[in-house]
């Protein structure tokens, strides 16, 4: 398979560059140097630069679109999108696979599978867009691909219900809350739990899900609930 010339990204992209050797570097592995007798001749520089500018882009927007949320959770959201299978997301619909130059050692289907050289190469593009067409350019890019799912996203996945609680508690009172298992229902395949969280002699909340985890999880959540209201 044959890598495809980097005008048609620059095209895809809308841009002209000003400095092309950023881009040829964005794109090749370092596999390649093998092949072409060269020495760093890859994209882990450029990878750096753009792990930061991907990553102040996303605090913005998270800063900007989630003013419900605390600087611990914000940081965690931070750090699901900067280093995650959304990068790789983000890599393939721009379909950087046709792009990247690697050595003929490796199978390209195979390496492209899976997401760690697609995240890779992602932030190597950012950074030297960020260097050639500047951060204008760069931030709107990223805020086209990643705000969406940044709004989107269930924020059960990245939020920690259940230390969040705890420290809360002790904060406030310097005990702990117990959670208990109430009952289980269903077949052995398809079951139902059910966890109340207490704190003292008082309940404070009750939850449920298909994991005892989840239904604990769940039980925090309302107890936080009830607590802001």
């Amino acid at each position: 398979m044959e890598v495809e010339p980097l005008s048609s990204l620059y095209k895809s992209l809308g841009i002209t560059p000003h400095n092309e050797e950023l881009f040829e570097l964005a794109l090749t592995h370092s596999s390649y140097n093998s092949d072409a007798r060269t020495k760093h001749h890859d994209y882990e520089r450029l990878e750096f630069m753009g792990d930061s500018v991907i990553g102040f882009v996303v605090s913005d927007l998270i800063y900007k679109n989630k003013a419900h949320m605390e600087p611990g959770d914000m940081s965690k959201l931070k750090s699901y999108f900067v280093k995650s299978h959304s990068l790789a997301t983000f890599a393939r619909s721009l379909e950087l696979e046709k792009y990247i130059r690697v050595g003929n050692s490796l199978d390209r289907e195979q390496l492209f599978s899976k997401d760690n050289v697609l995240e890779d190469v992602c932030e190597s593009l950012m950074g030297a867009l960020y260097l050639d067409q500047g951060l204008d350019f760069t931030y709107d890019l990223i805020k086209k691909h990643l705000l969406g799912p940044i709004m989107s996203i269930d924020e059960d996945v990245i939020i920690d219900y259940k230390t969040k609680l705890q420290e809360e508690m002790q904060t406030e009172y310097r005990e702990s809350v117990t959670y208990v298992l109430d009952k289980v229902e269903g077949p052995a395949h398809d079951r139902t739990f059910y966890v109340s969280v207490h704190f003292g002699d008082m309940t404070l909340a009750v939850g449920k899900g298909k994991k005892k985890k989840d239904a604990e999880e769940d039980a925090a959540k309302n107890a936080l609930k009830k607590r802001s209201n």
